[in-house]
């Protein structure tokens, strides 16, 4: 019997003979036979941006820039547990009493950040007075802890 090139049941005997003979090969050989492209989309979604390289480029001490760094960190943190607070509270498949201990420990947690970020600040407002800055520099300083 003799099988046309052209056939489905050909197509499927050198698929497999493919991954028979991949199969064979160490992954190190198959990697480099690899081969991937990142479209221009792609590559920006891919590189990871420093959201903190406006406080990195400022010209401010470093003391400043930390400050400013845990800043951000906080009310991130902050809006992270806010979120969650509001998903527990549109979440109509807990009971009562469930919710009711999510809700107590995520409070518990976002009042410890509040007091953390309220620190910060009046750590910052200290560290500025302190440390005799420009009039440029207070206004930058003071732009960065707001964004």
């Amino acid at each position: 019997m003799r099988i046309q090139s052209s056939s489905p049941l050909s197509n499927l005997a050198q698929s497999v003979q493919r991954q028979y003979t991949a199969a064979e090969r160490s992954p190190e050989e198959v990697r480099e036979g690899l081969r991937v492209s990142l479209s221009e989309l792609g590559k920006n979604m891919s590189a990871k941006p420093d959201k903190n390289e406006d406080i990195d480029k400022s010209e401010l001490p470093q003391a400043i820039r930390d400050l400013l760094k845990m800043i951000r960190e906080l009310r991130a943190q902050i809006a992270e547990k806010q979120a969650q607070i509001d998903a527990i509270m549109s979440d109509q498949s807990l009971d009562a009493e469930a919710k009711r201990q999510q809700l107590d420990g995520l409070q518990t947690e976002l009042a410890s950040l509040t007091g953390a970020l309220t620190s910060a600040n009046a750590n910052l407002i200290k560290l500025m007075r302190e440390s005799g800055l420009s009039s440029e520099q207070m206004q930058a300083a003071t732009t960065l802890a707001m964004s």
